[in-house]
């Protein structure tokens, strides 16, 4: 017996999947399998056809056909026994018969067909055993895994000691220094800030920050987790006396969780603070103006497909350190969304911005409002809102396919996003009913978690942009319905808006240099569901 090549075809004649087991041309295997539909009869009940050459074994399996080229001396019996064993194989690998099914999962499905059929000759095993043998763990390989994480471990404790030392070594010499303004530079690091506005992360002391943070906040200088006693930083030189007293006490406060942190290892407490430092940092000192551009969005989408709600909050807030910089004005530019509806604050001059796009008090003799990092919201200028019901709208739409075989359910979920944006800290989660272990992760485009306590399911993936704007993944539970792994909640931020509004320019009313000031832009999910 000598079976020539083993394929799965559609019934049209589109080849599949072809491995072939002895030396072959692509020309000469590419004839037979396009002839093989033409030598199908149909209401035949025999499941082979023969030619001068060869011998075509094959079965239906749903809209395809598994089939055996085997030479004519070849044992009909053989075959079928083999062919038998390569149907049972099929949907162990491919838990869709049909075509992009099959695509899929070609690559398993060759392997598992290497290790029935070995130089045309079929070897004596079963199922289990031709699945026990694709999934062979390697033990070189995990060893190599564990060398890496070590690695990857003791950097990342060698981090933070070198953290903690240049932190005891800041704190030792701004001890002796009066005034306190010699930590406030430390504290407000460009550093730090600059690798905030590199990520677009809404960090100002708006309050309009996401709290994502990206994970990166761990480096952050820990004692610069208290700026909410900042004064204004446009003078260089000796600041008020009762201001140096404000800067004492968060001092003293910093030397204290300095201590706390000498103690032992960096701990939970020490985490806490930076993350609010990613939420309510105040802007640079050369920034003195911040404006903060944030659109919220609420999204229900259907499992079946279709958007049941769509609608975008956005809101633009205005952050002055200096009293003397309160006197501006805004010019904004409003993109060419028709669909957004602008709605100017009630002491705004709504002419003035309706004419020019620019937003200014409706008296020019009065100044903004001024405040520190501590004044949560900053000052609300304008307010936006979009709703639609148009589908390509959605930055991101997920389909969920359960599907139940025996005692297991296979679930794949898909997610594709817009073009409109580059999607970042992307988080999916997928209720699962209770189980008591973790659900088998068979494939998935980024990371995987799963949280026992409320079981769900959370897909992770950090950056979505063009080189990846579809993903999917694939897991299975034992049998479940499928409404259990519905509603699914999303959650992501982007650096781009619906509305694409932009600050222009600051105008001075007293006259002079337009002064510095600094815009963040971020889009968050409030509400993002698939029901």
């Amino acid at each position: 017996m000598v079976v020539l090549a083993a394929s799965i075809v559609s019934k049209s004649g589109k080849v599949l999947v072809s491995r072939q087991f002895v030396d072959m041309t692509r020309i000469r295997i590419e004839g037979l399998l396009a002839a093989f539909p033409k030598l199908v009869g149909t209401g035949k009940q025999h499941t082979y056809v023969e030619t001068e050459n060869v011998r075509y074994v094959y079965q239906p399996i749903e809209a395809l056909y598994l089939l055996l080229v085997t030479n004519k001396n070849s044992n009909i019996l053989e075959d079928l026994e083999t062919l038998r064993l390569l149907s049972k194989l099929v949907p162990e690998y491919s838990y869709s018969l049909d075509e992009e099914g099959i695509c899929k999962h070609a690559f398993e499905l060759i392997f598992a067909f290497d290790e029935v059929i070995s130089l045309g000759h079929k070897e004596n095993v079963t199922v289990a055993q031709v699945k026990q043998y694709c999934e062979m763990e390697s033990h070189e390989e995990k060893l190599h895994k564990l060398v890496l994480q070590s690695k990857i471990n003791e950097t990342k404790d060698v981090m933070k000691r070198k953290a903690s030392e240049i932190d005891k070594s800041k704190i030792e010499k701004n001890r002796g220094d009066k005034g306190g303004f010699g930590p406030l530079q430390s504290m407000g690091s460009g550093r730090i800030e600059n690798s905030f506005s590199d990520l677009s992360i809404s960090s100002s002391g708006t309050g309009f920050g996401s709290g994502s943070g990206f994970g990166l906040t761990t480096d952050v200088d820990s004692f610069s987790t208290k700026p909410k006693g900042r004064p204004t930083t446009s003078s260089a030189t000796a600041p008020p006396k009762g201001l140096g007293m404000k800067l004492g006490k968060s001092q003293r406060t910093n030397q204290f969780l300095e201590s706390l942190k000498a103690e032992g290892e960096v701990i939970l407490e020490d985490v806490q603070p930076k993350l609010s430092q990613s939420r309510g940092a105040a802007p640079p000192p050369t920034d003195p103006i911040t404006l903060t551009v944030e659109e919220k969005l609420n999204v229900t989408l259907k499992r079946d497909g279709g958007v049941s709600n769509f609608d975008v909050q956005g809101t633009l807030s205005l952050q002055i350190l200096n009293q003397e910089d309160g006197h501006i004005q805004v010019q904004v530019q409003t993109g060419d969304n028709q669909a957004v509806a602008f709605k100017t604050h009630p002491n705004m001059n709504k002419e003035l911005f309706s004419n020019d796009s620019i937003l200014g008090l409706k008296d020019p003799n009065r100044p903004f409002p001024t405040g520190q990092a501590s004044d949560a919201g900053g000052v609300g200028l304008l307010k936006w809102r979009m709703q639609s019901t148009d589908e390509s709208m959605v930055p991101l739409t997920i389909n969920c396919w359960p599907s139940s075989s025996g005692n297991e359910t296979y679930v794949s979920i898909e997610y594709e996003a817009s073009s409109m944006f580059d999607l970042r800290n992307v988080v999916i989660f997928v209720p699962l009913p209770a189980l008591r272990e973790a659900p088998s992760v068979r494939q998935i485009d980024g990371e995987w978690r799963y949280d026992s306590r409320n079981s769900i399911l959370e897909w992770s993936v950090l950056l979505i942009d063009n080189s990846n704007r579809s993903g999917s993944m694939e897991f299975v539970v034992p049998l479940a319905d499928s409404s259990a792994f519905f509603p699914i909640s999303v959650r992501f931020m982007a650096t781009d808006t619906f509305s694409d509004l932009k600050v222009t320019n600051i105008i001075p009313l007293k006259g002079g240099n337009p002064p510095k000031f600094a815009q963040r832009t971020q889009l968050i999910t409030d509400n993002y569901q698939v029901v």
